[in-house]
């Protein structure tokens, strides 16, 4: 997973979105971004989108399609267009979507089976330049016209989705006001399944990070045997 710093699973590239102000309370207290306000659904989760699904087409795409070996088709698109098209992203988002340098945009693609659909869905990242860091999580699914339906969104500081087989999984970092990019506080992690004809909550955990380390550099030890009984 990529777009997260710090301690967690992912490692950012480069990216860019300017103009992002610190807007940290406990649960995303990171000094370079602000909270962003989406449609929500029901249950109090503030900026996650889990309802139904729209009926807005978002883009239309030339497909290069290729076949896994699932035998679901896949279908390269083009992730910034998807984003810039999308009514349902901020136009925060939107506007301050801009290449880091030359044509590279701060944004990742991910393709696999989330919805059940004929073919692969798509998950795109939208993070920050300087920090590689996650402001915006999005969920297309495949129409049969070639069209893409945004069915997930979620904006917020520190936020990175990946497909974990067959499942959504959703990662926020925690900040706290004092936290450096590179070393939040913690982070949660939940997993979002599909059912019907949206996304809903299955699984959420909380992850605290131990603060007395990464502050200066060690040996490793030298590895052991194995045992056996």
């Amino acid at each position: 997973m990529r777009g997260l710093t710090g301690r967690s699973r992912t490692t950012g590239r480069g990216g860019g979105l300017t103009g992002w102000a610190a807007g940290s309370t406990a649960m995303a207290g990171l000094a370079a971004l602000g909270l962003f306000t989406v449609s929500c659904s029901t249950g109090g989760t503030g900026t996650r989108d889990e309802g139904p699904a729209g009926t807005q087409p978002v883009a239309q795409v030339t497909p290069s399609a290729t076949t896994p070996p699932t035998g679901k088709s896949v279908q390269r698109v083009d992730a910034v267009q998807l984003v810039k098209r999308d009514p349902r992203v901020s136009e925060r988002v939107r506007t301050d979507l801009k290449p880091c340098t030359g044509h590279e945009y701060p944004v990742d693609a991910s393709y696999g089976t989330l919805t059940g659909g004929s073919s692969a869905d798509v998950v795109v990242n939208v993070m920050t330049c300087g920090d590689s860091v996650g402001v915006g999580t999005y969920v297309y699914r495949a129409r049969s016209d070639g069209t893409y339906q945004n069915v997930f969104t979620t904006e917020q500081p520190a936020v990175y989705g990946t497909i974990d087989r067959g499942d959504l999984v959703v990662t926020t970092q925690v900040y706290e006001k004092k936290d450096a990019v590179a070393y939040p506080s913690g982070d949660e992690v939940v997993t979002y399944r599909w059912s019907g004809n949206r996304f809903n909550e299955h699984d959420r955990v909380h992850n605290d990070f131990n603060r007395a380390v990464g502050n200066g550099e060690a040996e490793f030890p030298e590895p052991a045997d194995p045992t056996t009984n």
